[in-house]
C-alpha cells in the first residue's frame, strides 16, 4: 500500500465521510442521543461527553479535549497506523 496519499485524496476522506456514519455504521462504537446531540463513547477516555459537529465533519471529546476527523477515529479505534486507516476509508468510499 502506499505509504505517500495526494492531499486531494485525504481531504476527500476527512471532509466526505460523514464522522457520524463512520462512528455508528462502520466502527460500531457506543452511541446515544442526548438532548438531540449525537454522542459517542471516547476511544480514549471511556466518556459520553462527546459530540459531533457535521459543518467540520469533526468528533469531540469534551473530557480528554480530543477532536477526531475520520482517519484519526478509525486510527484510534482500530489501533492501527495512518496507512492503514487511509486504505480502510479507501476502500469505503469505493463501495
Amino acid at each position: 500500500m502506499a505509504r505517500r496519499f495526494c492531499n486531494v485524496m485525504l481531504h476527500r476522506l476527512r471532509n466526505e465521510i460523514p464522522i457520524t456514519e463512520l462512528i455508528s455504521n462502520e466502527l460500531a462504537m457506543e452511541t446515544k442521543m442526548s438532548e438531540g446531540v449525537f454522542r459517542f463513547l471516547c476511544p480514549i477516555c471511556s466518556d459520553f461527553h462527546t459530540a459531533t459537529n457535521p459543518s467540520t465533519n469533526l468528533g469531540r471529546c469534551f473530557r480528554c479535549k480530543r477532536n477526531f476527523n475520520p482517519i484519526d477515529m478509525v486510527m484510534t479505534v482500530r489501533k492501527c497506523s495512518f496507512v492503514e486507516a487511509v486504505g480502510m476509508l479507501r476502500r469505503l468510499t469505493e463501495s
